[in-house]
């Protein structure tokens, strides 16, 4: 198997995967895993679309990972990686669908209106 590329985007945050066969190593930015993700429920996330599949060390997994907080990130990278696996095997498709993970979440912040102090958020009225 050749190396399959795939990108997951989520706010401002953008993963560029690249999935190989291997031992379940995943590097993010040059980091491991758990270094970049300290976090365990991040870890949980991203591992998400291979727990799904029962490929947690199947796969060898390369990040460049870019903008966005570490949330927004996290679910980037979940993303790329059903990409990946759905482009290595179609018939899993129906799996991650269920699952969730095949969809983009389109939501961004709002951007804050002019004459307003926040995008919602009005300046305080006097009547006076």
């Amino acid at each position: 198997m050749e190396n399959i590329n795939a990108v997951g985007r989520r706010k401002a945050a953008v993963a560029r995967v690249i999935v190989k066969e291997g031992t379940g190593v995943i590097t993010i930015n040059k980091r491991p895993l758990e270094v970049y993700f300290p976090s365990s429920i991040l870890q949980f996330i991203v591992k998400q679309p291979l727990a799904a599949l029962d490929a947690v060390e199947k796969y060898d997994i390369h990040v460049n990972l870019d903008g966005g907080g570490y949330k927004g990130q996290a679910e980037a990278l979940r993303l790329g990686i059903a990409r990946a696996l759905v482009k290595i095997n179609p018939d899993d498709k129906a799996v991650l669908r269920k699952a969730g993970f095949m969809t983009r979440d389109a939501r961004a912040v709002e951007r804050k209106k002019p004459g307003q102090p926040k995008a919602r958020k009005r300046f305080q009225f006097s009547k006076r």
